[in-house]
């Protein structure tokens, strides 16, 4: 194994969480960065600590090298845990706000309470923690509700609850088709305390979903900092689901944005509902950036209800960067952005 000696440029550090998926990361920022930069893949585990060696991988002359690195001058971490305790040593060792995104898994009821007390409480569904309220009353005053859990992704374990008119409660799970009922006369309590468990939820105010050809869809807007370390908006996209599902997370396709608003909405509207997406979701980076320490990118996931109303539904601290796969003219952008960012904090 080489040793890697400094070229000019800085040098940039990627934190993944396996070793098997070092490769497949680099590969893609290596492709779509054009910054004289010098980028290797590591997991928590490739560090030396008393060394303060990286045992890195890189791209050199096309050819795929592990090697030992000094350590970077920024940290782009792309790992997914609630331990804090690696980014918080490598701020040590490299300096204060030098990696960002340290946290990526961001806990869905902080998150609610944030923007609760912000200007944006306005598209905040009303949001309770799950052991603190009683279910049959929400439901009275809501008709639908979600239950999510505090730390997810992918919309995996998120249920939805609708009182029926006949009194009975349908419980959901990805798709609208119940999979538990609840009769009129027995205590949803009890049911949601089994099927959920011990892990921590939270209900949040159902949203009527307006729907695009008879499917539930969501605007995604992908918020990235860019060379001057300014919060911009890259992307925003529609996440259509299958048919008769809610869960947008397994959607069926992906779109631009313009090729979806246009067939729901005048241009007028249209451009009265982009410029919100816009303002809003920089607003909210903002807001999540000043909260969670040093981050350089997010997604902010909307809904418009049955009024053409936006509501926020989440923020994700780690966007999937795979679903843009088929969009391939905003692929650079995505890609590069993240390292525009790092190449940004690098300089003194």
């Amino acid at each position: 194994m080489g040793v890697m000696r400094l070229e000019n440029g800085p040098l940039i550090g990627i934190l993944v969480a396996k070793r098997n998926s070092r490769k497949r990361i680099l590969e893609l920022y290596e492709r779509y960065h054009n910054l004289n930069l010098k980028l290797y893949a590591f997991t928590p585990a490739d560090i030396l600590w008393d060394e303060q060696r990286i045992i890195g991988l890189s791209l050199k002359k096309g050819i795929w090298k592990q090697i030992s690195f000094p350590f970077p001058h920024v940290v782009y971490n792309r790992c997914f845990n609630k331990k804090l305790i690696t980014i918080q040593r490598l701020e040590k060792a490299i300096g204060r706000n030098k990696c960002f995104n340290n946290i990526n898994f961001f806990n869905k009821w902080d998150l609610y309470n944030l923007l609760q007390q912000s200007d944006l409480k306005a598209y905040v569904p009303d949001t309770f923690l799950y052991n603190e309220v009683n279910v049959s009353e929400l439901l009275e005053k809501y008709k639908l509700l979600y239950i999510k859990p505090l730390y997810g992704s992918k919309g995996k374990s998120v249920y939805r609850v609708e009182l029926t008119d006949n009194g009975d409660i349908h419980i959901s799970l990805h798709s609208l088709a119940p999979r538990y009922i609840c009769r009129k006369n027995e205590s949803i309590q009890e049911k949601l305390d089994k099927l959920l468990g011990l892990t921590k939820y939270m209900v949040q105010q159902g949203i009527h979903m307006s729907q695009f050809d008879h499917q539930y869809f969501d605007i995604r807007v992908l918020v990235q900092k860019d060379i001057l370390g300014e919060w911009t908006v890259s992307i925003i996209t529609c996440r259509v689901a299958y048919e008769h599902y809610f869960n947008t997370s397994m959607c069926e396709s992906i779109y631009e944005v313009s090729e979806i608003l246009p067939r729901l909405f005048s241009p007028e509207k249209m451009n009265k509902i982009l410029r919100s997406l816009y303002e809003v979701s920089v607003t909210a980076a903002h807001e999540a950036d000043i909260h969670m320490g040093s981050l350089g990118e997010l997604s902010v996931d909307f809904v418009l209800d049955e009024q053409r109303e936006l509501w926020i539904i989440e923020l994700n601290g780690k966007p999937q960067k795979n679903i843009y796969k088929d969009l391939k003219s905003i692929k650079r952008k995505i890609y590069s952005r993240p390292l525009e960012y790092a190449y940004y904090l690098s300089q003194p």
